[in-house]
């Protein structure tokens, strides 16, 4: 039963920060209808600004852990939050109103640059990212370790998902998003500016998955430029599993395709762990295609 239990709190853990990168891609595909594949590069980026940025915080926070890790995460957060509107500035807003394969297709293109423009600049070798928060057993039972470390990211997770669908439903930028995700035209003559919205929800997105990075790498500290990869599929498995487009379907495919990789990992075999999460897109795909909390759309031809 502890073991059980071990590979719950694993698997909410990982889920959380699948979650976490979900919300961005659900987010803008609802408001764009595209996949922007350049978002688990974000990700990536993220890490790395937390890597940069934590030891010249640690020293100016004077040893408060807790303050360095908030202080680190919000650098992180605008960092990429720019990064985001940028991206969208000068690669996605030029090609609106062509075909969203073109768009589909800068996006991957976007993703390689980023990738590989990566390694230019921070090398290809893995770098050990710092300890923003020391980690220690609050349960050590047998068979069953709960550390500070999984505590911490299922708090700050489940935090940042609660904030969002504050300003998501709360706020009239969040109203506006809503607006906006039903109907861009309609939207626009009730006066909303859709170019702000759509930079607004690039930047919720973004920082997200710059957060989603922090606690991703505080808990499998080896970073390099194509960390984003794997993470990044898996949270759009995720947001497709959960119904691509709706905001609680990521949270809930976020936390299936973490708790079953923890299964997998844990009582099958770590060979098996990625393969498992594009079988469960395949099946998503073959029986119901709109995902767990999606709704069927007709298309228009």
């Amino acid at each position: 039963m502890s073991e059980f239990l071990q590979q719950v709190i694993n698997g909410v853990s990982l889920g959380s920060i699948y979650a976490l990168i979900a919300l961005g891609y659900t987010m803008i595909y609802g408001i764009l209808r595209f996949i922007n594949f350049a978002h688990g590069d974000v990700f990536m980026i993220g890490a790395f600004v937390g890597y940069y940025a934590a030891p010249q915080v640690m020293k100016i926070a004077g040893g408060s852990v807790f303050l360095s890790a908030i202080l680190v995460m919000l650098i992180a957060m605008i960092v990429c939050s720019v990064l985001g509107v940028t991206i969208e500035k000068l690669a996605y807003r030029p090609l609106r109103s062509r075909p969203k394969l073109t768009v589909l297709i800068t996006a991957i293109g976007m993703s390689f640059f980023l990738e590989y423009g990566g390694q230019l600049v921070f090398g290809p070798d893995p770098k050990l990212f710092p300890t923003l928060f020391p980690s220690a057993a609050i349960v050590n039972a047998k068979n069953l370790v709960i550390s500070t470390n999984s505590v911490v990211v299922i708090v700050t997770a489940l935090a940042l998902m609660l904030l969002l669908r504050l300003i998501v439903f709360k706020t009239k930028l969040g109203t506006a998003m809503r607006a906006v995700s039903y109907d861009h035209r309609a939207a626009a003559l009730m006066g909303i500016n859709i170019d702000t919205v759509i930079s607004f929800t690039f930047v919720l997105g973004s920082s997200l998955a710059a957060a989603a990075a922090l606690l991703y790498a505080s808990v499998y500290p080896s970073i390099n430029p194509l960390m984003g990869i794997f993470p990044g599929l898996k949270a759009f498995i995720a947001a497709v599993l959960g119904g691509i487009g709706n905001l609680f379907g990521a949270a809930l495919g976020g936390l299936i395709i973490g708790l079953t990789e923890t299964f997998v990992t844990g009582y099958i075999s770590p060979t098996f762990r990625d393969a498992i999460a594009f079988a469960i897109l395949i099946l998503i795909l073959l029986f119901k295609p709109s995902g767990i909390m999606g709704r069927h759309e007709a298309e228009k031809v």
